[in-house]
Formats: structure tokens, C-alpha cells, sequence
């Protein structure tokens, strides 16, 4: 019971994973916490996701004043301000550091907005560990595929972000710094599944970058199991990679389409985006080893090689989400499995759709 009487900070904890894992951790199933506190900056986010845990009756005035009461607390504040960081780690015993820019797109364009809150945040956290002497037990860094042999900015600060706590375990021998990688997770504020339901809502087109560009597909269910899993099991250094089935976007595209008539544009590869992602690259393929459902990538540091046990490695090329693919058929399952078809799975092929 790896939660029970334990006080548990998940900065970013108003995005999609950061809720689901908060309520996973207050469901009690892993033990009881004594405190859940969600650090973000967003106000509006956090008196939604405040209220959804409130009986309807609860007034505004109730909700407000009662929140340094309850096991769910809210704090406002940004991993990028030293002292928000401080205040919120001093008396944690576990940390998620969910708050990330996560836009492909966006970090492009504003790469140092980027480096400020996967990079600096990340660092905050060590630093107000590592100079107040906070007895922090556990820190998990979520990161993404797009880490690993990354070709745009967001990915080049999450691989930043998982090294600065890998090294962190170094002069921090008292907590336990390791990491998550996971790739796209379905339904997920920003992902591709929301974007093609509200083309599809509003009459399409639907936009497609590549037909052959493979996705790995994860439910945010899982991506938590994933931070579970690394919290439960993950030694100092490791980063925690869960196995996770693809597919095409085309086949995500017309899974989603269904029957109806609605066509499909072919807008080519954007800036920052690779054909195929990777999860583990074929030079961390050397230092991988199997996990139960989840692979872990154990560090390269040599100060960190006495938590390496004689485990065989699992991989002997790079993990990438155009190894097995799903087809059109598994791709509808899976995601009605998930409820999120909108109308019936089935599809016909239907060359007009596309142009």
C-alpha cells in the first residue's frame, strides 16, 4: 500500500494524466493518503476539478475556505518560481512532476517558454530538495517518446528533464529520482483523438499528416499504472517505459469516421513531428530490461551502476511504434473498447474521402 498515510504533490495535476492519477491515488486502492496536493497555475482548471470531488450543495464560500482542510488541496502556483516550489515539496513524501509544455508546435515557436517549465521546473524540484534538505522519498519525472532521440523542442527538454533527475540521485542519496516515458494517450487534452472528433463534429475535413505515420496508443488509465508502477517498483536512475500496442493515423482517422461521408485532407508532415516515434532508442536498447508489463531503462551513469541487478536486456534493437502496427480492425477495437467511437466502429473503404 505504497500510498497509505503518505502526503503526495502532482504539480500539472489539473491536465488529463495528473487528474486521472489523482483520482486513482484518493480511490484508496494502493492506501490512503494522508494529502493529495495539486500544484498549477490555472485557477479556472483547479475550481473545476474542485468541484467535481464536492457534493452539488457545497457553496463557493465552503469550497474556498476548506481547502487546506481537505485531503484534496489546491495550490496555485508554477514549478518555474523556486519559492511556489519550495512550499509545495517541503513536506511531500511523493512527487509527480506533471506540469509540462507539451505542444509540439507551440515549443517550437517559443522554445524558451519550453526550457522555463520542463527544464528550470524539473531543476526547481531537485534544487529545493537537494539545498533545504526536504525528506522527499520519491520523485517521478513524466516524460514522452518524443525524448528519446528527439528532433523538436518539446522533446528536447523532456529528454533534458529526465536527465536532470537521473543526476539528481547522485548528490540526493535520501530520494529516489526516476522517470516515466510514454507516448501518445488517447483522448488526452491536445492529442490527435479530440482534434479528429471535432473536425468529424463539425462536417470534416479531417486533417491527415501522413498516412504511414505510426502513433503508440496508451489510455491515460495505463499511463498511470505507468507512474505506479516506477513509484512501486523503479530503482534510482531508471525510466520506466510502458509496452504499448500502435497504429497508423490514417487507420485512427477512419476508425473514427465510421460510415459517415466526410473527407480527408493529406496536410503532410508538420515542423518538429517524425514519421514513426521511438520509446527506447537502440543505444538505451543496451541498458533495457523487462518489468512486468513495462520495460525500464536503467541509467548510464557509473555512480548509479550498484542498483543494477544481472537482468537480461529485453531489447536488442530500438522500440518504435512502426514494429507492430495495428491493423484497421484491432485499430476500431481498441478504441470502442475505450468509448471513443462516436458512432459504429465499422468502416468503408471509400476512395472518394480522400484528396
Amino acid at each position: 500500500m505504497i500510498f497509505e498515510g503518505k502526503r503526495i504533490l502532482v504539480t500539472g495535476g489539473t491536465g488529463s494524466m495528473g487528474k486521472t492519477f489523482v483520482r486513482r491515488a484518493l480511490t484508496g486502492e494502493l492506501g490512503t493518503p494522508s494529502k493529495v496536493i495539486v500544484l498549477s497555475r490555472d485557477e479556472a482548471k483547479q475550481h473545476s476539478m474542485r468541484m467535481s470531488y464536492l457534493h452539488k450543495r457545497a457553496t463557493t464560500d465552503e469550497v474556498i475556505f476548506r481547502n487546506f482542510m481537505s485531503v484534496l488541496e489546491f495550490r496555485i502556483g508554477d514549478v518555474r518560481d523556486f519559492a511556489d516550489v519550495c512550499s509545495a515539496v517541503k513536506d511531500a513524501d511523493i512527487v509527480v512532476n506533471a506540469a509540462a509544455l507539451k505542444q509540439v508546435p507551440v515549443c517550437e515557436y517559443f522554445p524558451g517558454q519550453a526550457v522555463m517549465t520542463n527544464c528550470i521546473g524539473a531543476s526547481n524540484i531537485v534544487r529545493a530538495i537537494e539545498e533545504n534538505r526536504y525528506p522527499v522519498q520519491t520523485v517521478v519525472g513524466v516524460s514522452t517518446d518524443k525524448a528519446c532521440k528527439p528532433v523538436n523542442v518539446m522533446g528536447m527538454t523532456k529528454a533534458i528533464q529526465e536527465r536532470i533527475f537521473t543526476a539528481a540521485n547522485i548528490l540526493n542519496p535520501s530520494t529516489r529520482f526516476v522517470c516515466v516515458r510514454y507516448g501518445n494517450v488517447l483522448a488526452s487534452r491536445g492529442s490527435v483523438i479530440p482534434l479528429f472528433h471535432d473536425q468529424i463534429r463539425h462536417g470534416g475535413p479531417v486533417t491527415v499528416t501522413v498516412p504511414d505515420m505510426t502513433r503508440f496508443l496508451l489510455t491515460l488509465e495505463e499511463a498511470v499504472d505507468t507512474v505506479i508502477a516506477a513509484i512501486e517498483n523503479a530503482k534510482r536512475g531508471e525510466t520506466y517505459v510502458p509496452r504499448a500496442p500502435s497504429a497508423t493515423v490514417m487507420d485512427i482517422a477512419t476508425a473514427l469516421i465510421g460510415k459517415r461521408s466526410i473527407k480527408i485532407d493529406m496536410v503532410g508532415i508538420r515542423p518538429g513531428e517524425k514519421m514513426h516515434e521511438i520509446l527506447v532508442s537502440e543505444e538505451e536498447a543496451n541498458h533495457c530490461v523487462a518489468r512486468g508489463r513495462n520495460y525500464a531503462i536503467r541509467p548510464m551513469l557509473p555512480e548509479l551502476a550498484d542498483e543494477r541487478s544481472k537482468e537480461p536486456n529485453a531489447l536488442d534493437k530500438e522500440y518504435s511504434s512502426a514494429d507492430a502496427v495495428l491493423g484497421r480492425d484491432a485499430t476500431v477495437q481498441l478504441l470502442k473498447r475505450q468509448g471513443l467511437l462516436d458512432g459504429p466502429g465499422e468502416f468503408e473503404t471509400n476512395e472518394e474521402m480522400l484528396r
